[in-house]
């Protein structure tokens, strides 16, 4: 599920989200990423109104963030109108929402790990259900993976959970897991209501249908347009909380070019700026801050195994081989005064205790060795430098996923890095909303991509970037082997000893070389003065009814 694991992302510059920290003025200097960044205000502070529009890079046709077809955005958008039951500090503390839950008891009982939610009386959906220990029900029961109707996006920690049961009331939900779960507070962060628990309305239901009668929360939806992908949220005269302090919360699809023009003409108040350009065209206003912190996020290359060439387990070490990542890096950050290692985990990031560099020993940079491999599996150079075999091009297809320079730059860069070892890189244009066709059709040969954290507990969502049957595994990498070590991992409920085991099993999964972490790199985003509780805060997760305009 998209509350708490890897999300998938539109290319490279990565999503705007709201997020926690101190705030950051703007100035030319080189970029940090101690702490976070948002402007952090009491409720006293702002006042009441206003509206907050910012970009998004695609409203994707699928409102279920559950559901595998879902992305970064969709929960974007699903956690503006649905029950937000857990809040995260920037480094990933965990604390319940009391709006929802006014206690959380985990313990061990017999063995098991126990979780107990106590859910506020007040909590009811918009339609009038009552929030209580049936949506508990329901979203376990959609998310445990026995039934392979339900297109789940992940099931991991769900399939490790025994029962769901009504504690004292209704308003109780006991939550059993077989054996000791190392992440429990990874789970139930977002509730599923019981109407939409059909296979087809899972499914199906909310396909351009956002479904605002079975959310909850200070906000809910006003107006949706997919054909123009814009949203707009409005105060929830259901809500039982603190009022939002916005009247509107808007979000409009733009492609990133587009989103820029919109933030200096005044149209959108916040923009990505995690790029040469883009921080250069807004270093020259007036009235707005730059907030930057570290970035639980990254981009990767992913090799699609279903490719003909790519099927060749050596073509694609040969590929991974010949890339110089450093130079990729180096394009990305350009203009940023931002440097970093290059990472070597799609599980964990450089700042969280147990990460470790996979990758390391598994791929380098070695365009020599790229060379031989490709001689050794009957890939020859012709004429015009391209590899040939059997009469068929060394040719492989990279979409560009809209229109950001930077992205743009990065593609052509591997054309050419490539085009060095003899492989004829083909990069053809996408708009910004066909990210979530290029993905589920898999319509590439190569992709560049991104994934976001939305928690710290990387570990625990380990079987979605690698397992064999994983709906959110697009290079469509696993073996029934792996398979087997990954479920094996995830029943250690030790974390630190779970970590260690997890970092040993990526070593092997890189071996399969289907994805290669390119980087990480900052989250810049250059916001209007005066806005407060929002920013850029890793992990930061808070009540967006405290979102708003200082007065």
């Amino acid at each position: 599920m998209r509350q708490h694991f890897c999300i998938l992302l539109s290319a490279l510059v990565l999503v705007v989200g709201s997020v926690a920290g101190c705030g950051a003025a703007l100035d030319t200097s080189a970029v940090t990423t101690g702490g976070a960044s948002l402007n952090p205000q009491p409720r006293e502070n702002l006042r009441d109104g206003g509206s907050l529009t910012t970009a998004i890079t695609e409203v994707s046709p699928q409102w279920n963030t559950f559901h595998a077809d879902g992305s970064a955005y969709t929960l974007a958008l699903w956690r503006w109108y649905n029950p937000n039951l857990a809040y995260f500090s920037p480094d990933g503390e965990y604390s319940p929402n009391p709006d929802y839950l006014t206690d959380v008891r985990t313990e061990i009982v017999d063995g098991d790990t126990v979780v107990t939610y106590s859910i506020n009386p007040q909590a009811f959906f918009n339609d009038g259900t009552p929030i209580d220990y049936r949506a508990f029900v329901e979203t376990w029961r959609t998310s445990r993976g026995i039934d392979d109707r339900y297109i789940v996006s992940s099931t991991d920690g769900y399939s490790q959970i025994a029962s769901v049961t009504r504690g004292l009331d209704d308003r109780q939900a006991v939550v059993r897991f077989d054996g000791v779960y190392a992440w429990p507070d990874g789970l139930f962060n977002l509730v599923l209501h019981p109407k939409a628990a059909s296979p087809d309305t899972y499914n199906k239901g909310y396909v351009t249908n956002p479904h605002a009668e079975w959310g909850a929360g200070p906000y809910t939806i006003a107006s949706y347009d997919p054909n123009a992908g814009t949203v707009v949220f409005e105060r929830n005269p259901k809500w039982w909380g603190k009022p939002g302090k916005l009247d509107r919360r808007v979000f409009r699809q733009l492609e990133s070019q587009a989103a820029l023009n919109a933030f200096q003409n005044g149209e959108i108040d916040v923009a990505g700026v995690a790029t040469k350009d883009a921080r250069a065209r807004v270093l020259t206003m007036n009235g707005i801050d730059i907030r930057t912190a570290a970035s639980p996020q990254q981009a990767l290359l992913a090799l699609n195994l279903d490719a003909p060439i790519l099927a060749d387990r050596i073509v694609r070490e040969a590929v991974m081989t010949a890339i110089d990542r450093e130079t990729l890096a180096r394009i990305r950050f350009t203009g940023l005064d931002y440097t970093e290692e290059l990472p070597g985990s799609l599980s964990l990031y450089p700042f969280q205790p147990g990460y470790r560099d996979n990758l390391a020993g598994v791929v380098s940079y070695d365009p020599d060795r790229a060379s031989r491999l490709l001689d050794q599996t009957g890939w020859r150079s012709g004429d015009d430098g391209i590899r040939t075999k059997d009469g068929a091009r060394l040719s492989l297809t990279l979409p560009n996923i809209g229109d950001d320079t930077t992205t743009a730059n990065l593609s052509r860069a591997l054309q050419a890095i490539l085009g060095k070892v003899g492989i004829d890189l083909v990069v053809t244009q996408r708009p910004s909303s066909d990210f979530s066709t290029v993905v589920v059709n898999k319509e590439f040969d190569l992709f560049m991509m991104g994934f976001a954290s939305s928690d710290p507990f990387g570990m625990a969502y380990f079987c979605q970037i690698w397992c064999s049957d994983s709906q959110f595994n697009p290079a469509g990498a696993g073996t029934p082997e792996l398979d087997g070590q990954i479920e094996a991992m995830a029943q250690i409920g030790d974390p630190t000893a779970q970590i260690a085991a997890g970092n040993r099993v990526e070593q092997e999964a890189f071996r399969q070389y289907s994805n290669l972490p390119l980087f990480n790199g900052p989250a810049m985003v250059a916001v209007k003065e005066g806005l407060a509780n929002y920013g850029a805060g890793q992990f930061y997760i808070g009540p967006i009814e405290d979102i708003g305009w200082e007065k």
